[in-house]
């Protein structure tokens, strides 16, 4: 074995793995055979521990993966991230070996949060974000998605499903951010943007339709792998991260006399996928408006379990912390916004304002409470009678490979649906790869105590619960994008998506 010689503890735990999965689990050099088996090359199993190389039972993970990293020492060959990649997201063993140039992975990190051991976590940004805290030249702004106020408090001993909003705007001043924003509010924008895209398909372009969602950046990367002929159907509408990002480098920047060059944006997430898309190359809307191209839109990405290990270091005490407030002008959010982190809840969320576009007038009330896009359901379908549109169907999907059933009709013009929302992870964002492990693997009892107290925040505890209703909304539009879909608003909100195709052969019989 030479220099890579295995310990006595990690040669029994790879012989306890043979048992589970047969020897072909075995490193290279003990068979003599290609370690890892035919196909494999050594970047995919890249790692600090004492394993070799190369070995069969779990996923593959580059070293350049911007997500999730795995420590080898951890590693026990159990197989439960292959069993989620393989039979929840369908990436692992759907392209042909050899691989080309890429890793398949959509970064959603559902391994991580199958892993029993922690093995497979997300990649640690958190010393990035202590290191710019702590720069005085530096104005650090951060942004919370609705899944992580209903998670962050599991990691502090609190039941799942506990909403700790105030509490977690508390913990991030106590922390030493300039400016605690809310995703929520850009949830809105999100919505303000893509139901005016809906009705503009509706009215004008109806080859690209059904219209797919495009909040979800391990769907947009799933979809640019294995669909990229349907790209024309996605949604160009960036993220709400990134439109929060986008805007507060821009907008926000002036109207509080900050230099953009001097605001670091940090974004707390439920999602591992996020710290991916926060580094594409056509996320940088804001540097291009200042002539700075390499400024991106936003820089650093907590994952919540993060958030939860920062909250610790820094010895906050989270549970008794009072509830605190957003800042204004990017801190105010309806209903629709919170109930993006739920599967269904962008659908819902974006008929409410299409319906008031269509009409101008208040939707009904079963629109504030559509079952039909609700629940746990892998494929959901519904339908909602717009005056001048007729009927629209739309379709709600969460767990990539339901995506692929619905997927094969739209290829085949089977399609009956308009507007089709895609999350990668079960649950949608409650169940993203960021989140806290209370259970393992991850249980539906779990997501739906995350989504019953979303669901809440936008019947119960918020005021407004249509996006075109946010004061701070429509404060942005009269002072800076005019209107949806405006020139300034497709420069700094909407995107464009990639064929990567190339980077790898798909099976052709999946």
């Amino acid at each position: 074995m030479g220099s890579n010689r295995l310990s006595r503890r990690n040669f029994l735990k790879l012989v306890g793995g043979a048992g589970l999965f047969g020897t072909g689990i075995l490193a290279a050099g003990c068979s003599g055979k290609t370690a890892g088996g035919k196909g494999w090359i050594p970047s995919q199993y890249e790692g600090t521990g004492n394993w070799q190389a190369q070995v069969k039972g779990r996923i593959a993970i580059a070293s350049s993966n911007v997500s999730i990293e795995r420590n080898d020492s951890k590693c026990i060959l159990c197989g439960q991230c292959i069993e989620v990649c393989k039979k929840v997201m369908s990436v692992y063993g759907s392209y042909e070996l050899p691989l080309k140039k890429d890793i398949p992975c959509v970064n959603c990190g559902q391994c991580s949060l199958w892993c029993p051991t922690g093995a497979i976590t997300e990649k640690n940004n958190i010393t990035d974000v202590v290191k710019v805290l702590e720069d005085q030249n530096k104005y650090v702004i951060v942004q919370t998605a609705p899944a992580t106020k209903v998670a962050l408090g599991e990691e502090f001993g609190m039941e799942p499903g506990s909403i700790v909003e105030g509490k977690q705007v508390a913990a991030l001043r106590a922390l030493g951010f300039d400016a605690v924003l809310d995703t929520c509010f850009s949830a809105d924008l999100t919505i303000m943007e893509e139901a005016a895209e809906v009705l503009y398909r509706l009215k004008n372009v109806q080859n690209t339709l059904p219209q797919f969602t495009s909040c979800c950046p391990g769907w947009v990367k799933f979809c640019e792998y294995y669909y990229p002929d349907l790209l024309e159907h996605m949604s160009s509408c960036k993220s709400p991260q990134q439109m929060l990002g986008a805007v507060a480098k821009t907008y926000y920047a002036t109207k509080m006399g900050i230099n953009p060059a001097n605001i670091v944006s940090v974004a707390i997430m439920p999602c591992t996928a996020k710290k991916a898309e926060a580094k594409r190359s056509e996320m940088n809307a804001s540097g291009k408006e200042i002539g700075n191209e390499h400024m991106m839109d936003v820089d650093l990405v907590l994952t919540t379990r993060e958030l939860a290990r920062l909250i610790k270091l820094k010895q906050i005490d989270m549970t008794n912390l009072d509830n605190q407030e957003y800042d204004s002008i990017l801190g105010e959010s309806t209903g629709a916004g919170k109930i993006f982190g739920v599967t269904g809840g962008v659908t819902e969320a974006a008929v409410r304002t299409l319906y008031y576009y269509a009409t101008k007038k208040t939707p009904p009330a079963s629109l504030l409470d559509w079952q039909e896009v609700r629940g746990l359901k892998g494929v959901k379908e519904a339908t909602v009678d717009v005056p001048g549109f007729g009927t629209v169907k739309v379709a709600v999907c969460h767990g990539l490979k339901n995506a692929r059933v619905i997927l094969k009709q739209v290829r085949e013009k089977k399609s009956p649906w308009q507007f089709i929302e895609f999350m990668a992870c079960p649950g949608g964002c409650i169940g993203g790869g960021g989140q806290p492990k209370s259970a393992v693997p991850p249980t539906d009892d779990v997501r739906t105590a995350r989504i019953a107290s979303l669901y809440k925040m936008d019947a119960q505890q918020s005021k407004k619960r249509l996006s075109y209703q946010n004061d701070e909304i429509n404060t942005l539009y009269k002072e800076f994008f005019q209107e949806p879909l405006s020139e300034k608003a497709e420069h700094l909100l909407h995107t464009h998506y990639q064929d990567k195709s190339n980077l790898f052969t798909a099976k052709k019989d999946l």
